[in-house]
């Protein structure tokens, strides 16, 4: 008896290290690198958002790897896929409008429309499905205007935003239309100093620190209302 106890104890300890290990591999971790660029990794899979190309004159290129790139804009600052590769490792590149399923993620592209000098470029909002979670990339959006597709889809447990005003959404609008998607926490990209500091203003997170990384669960979420997360880069 005493033998057979120790197996079911010893049994016991194996599945809950299993189960704490699989829930550790849960976790999604982001990391801002300048720009418009984001990492995020959950178990053995990275994903990058606007990588910086090497032809950027504005950001230092993309120096890690990846499995998966989501290109938003056909610009130096946000198409380098081959900086994020490794050997003979490239990553899966998504890029412009569609419906996209690689390594379990699923993801949507939505077209929308900003100025940039003379030109219309087609900027590329991702929503998707990662690690549990609905993430949802606004690129360099210029516009509170999306797309009546995208507006249908489950609020983001995470929005990554642009607040840097100019040729991007003003910290103003850019907090209206956190507000508008009830987004549960809010990543504010392409600021600055001056950007990000009226950014927080208008969202009431005035005294948030930047951090060097966000890991995030699922069951983190759940009561979360537009909380502001500031990444450093």
């Amino acid at each position: 008896m005493i033998t057979n106890w120790s197996m079911l104890e010893s049994l016991h300890v194996f599945c809950f290290f299993l189960q704490a290990t699989s829930y550790k591999l849960s976790a999604m971790i982001l990391t801002y690198h300048s720009g418009a660029c984001i990492r995020a990794s959950a178990g053995d899979t990275t994903i990058v958002f606007a990588p910086v190309s090497k032809q950027s004159k504005n950001f230092k290129p993309t120096n890690f790897g990846a499995d998966v790139a989501f290109i938003p804009l056909n610009h130096a600052d946000m198409n380098g896929a081959e900086e994020a590769a490794r050997g003979d490792k490239k990553p899966f590149v998504v890029y412009g409008p569609g419906e996209y399923e690689v390594k379990e993620i699923t993801a949507s592209g939505f077209a929308t429309v900003r100025k940039d000098k003379a030109d219309d470029l087609i900027n590329t909002v991702y929503w998707l499905k990662f690690d549990g979670l609905n993430v949802l990339y606004l690129g360099c959006l210029a516009s509170m205007d999306l797309p009546a597709e995208l507006l249908e889809m489950d609020e983001p447990d995470v929005l990554i935003v642009p607040v840097g005003g100019g040729q991007v959404l003003s910290p103003a609008d850019a907090q209206k239309l956190a507000v508008k998607l009830e987004a549960k926490v809010v990543i504010p990209i392409m600021y600055d100093d001056k950007s990000l500091k009226q950014f927080l203003k208008e969202a009431g997170a005035e005294g948030t620190k930047a951090e060097e990384k966000l890991t995030i669960k699922p069951r983190d979420v759940a009561d979360k209302q537009n909380e502001v997360v500031v990444l450093s880069f």
